[in-house]
């Protein structure tokens, strides 16, 4: 079997056996790819470890980021595991395959007065009635109010809302559903977009409406990730330094939440993590938070 053939066969086997969200099956075929590119196209036995060092080397030397560096010995690593369980090789290269250590960055955050302020003047804007101001007030409101990726919020869809209990049911990762609340400012907004918004862009769309999506674009079909991205860097950019994008939403809620006193235990449930771990880099933000306001008020700091 070629190169190429048993990447596309090892995809399938991501999304369809291991059940690995799209987004990081698209990245695996991606690195394996550029791996075969790399190596010359060669066939999958003529691979050695130090064919995939200098794959690895060359990637730092071009600058790559060591999430990106990690993330590419993952895939060659599971990529020549699966090939050995499937007989298409003896001998697996990547076993002493050593990934960078990742560091591990704090998230980018906006501060409450800012999202406040933001999200007061997203709302003076929707009070005129504009379909797509009504929209965003609303989309950001869900996205800060109960915490969700923005895969999440795109694939949001009518049914998924209990506006009584003021809930969402969100598709995580790995196809993991899971019930988030939501507040009373969401609420108000999803409410306003739903009688005033949401009804102007479906006599948008072409032919019959049939679209369930909670959020809609301009022309009346399902807002992808890339328009949810648009809508929020402009929105929030001011805001939080550098480019910021739904994630950063996200972000603010879980190290809000956890300002306000919620325990980790429950932040962990409302973001959909898996690991404990994964939850705690947000208790981080919250200390250096705390030490930076110690350093500017303390006299003796």
């Amino acid at each position: 079997m070629e190169f190429n053939e048993a990447a596309d066969a090892f995809v399938e086997h991501l999304l369809k056996v291991r059940r690995l969200s799209p987004a990081t099956a698209r990245a695996y075929r991606s690195d394996l790819l550029d791996l075969a590119r790399s190596s010359g196209d060669c066939s999958l036995n003529e691979i050695e470890l130090e064919s995939l060092r200098e794959w690895l080397w060359v990637a730092t030397k071009r600058g790559d980021a060591k999430a990106t560096i990690a993330r590419r010995t993952a895939a060659a690593r599971s990529f020549f595991a699966w090939t050995v369980e499937q007989g298409l090789i003896e001998r697996d290269p990547s076993l002493r395959l050593v990934a960078p250590k990742r560091g591990r960055s704090l998230p980018r955050i906006a501060t409450q007065d800012a999202l406040a302020t933001l999200l007061s003047a997203m709302q003076v804007a929707a009070s005129s009635g504009d379909a797509i101001a009504l929209r965003d007030h609303a989309l950001v409101e869900m996205l800060y109010g109960a915490a969700l990726r923005v895969s999440e919020v795109c694939r949001l869809d009518l049914s998924d809302l209990d506006r009584t209990q003021r809930t969402a049911r969100a598709m995580g990762k790995g196809s993991k559903e899971r019930v988030v609340p939501y507040g009373g400012a969401a609420a108000r907004a999803v409410d306003s977009y739903l009688v005033r918004g949401r009804p102007a862009l479906v006599a948008r769309a072409a032919g019959s409406p049939t679209e369930t999506a909670l959020f809609l674009g301009a022309r009346g079909g399902r807002m992808g990730t890339r328009a949810v991205y648009d809508v929020v860097s402009r929105a929030l950019g001011e805001h939080v330094g550098g480019a910021a994008g739904p994630h950063s939403l996200r972000h603010s809620a879980a190290t809000h939440l956890l300002d306000g006193g919620a325990d980790l235990r429950s932040v962990q449930e409302i973001l959909g993590h898996a690991s404990l771990g994964t939850t705690q880099i947000y208790t981080h933000v919250s200390s250096e938070r705390l030490a930076e306001s110690y350093r500017l008020a303390h006299p003796r700091a």
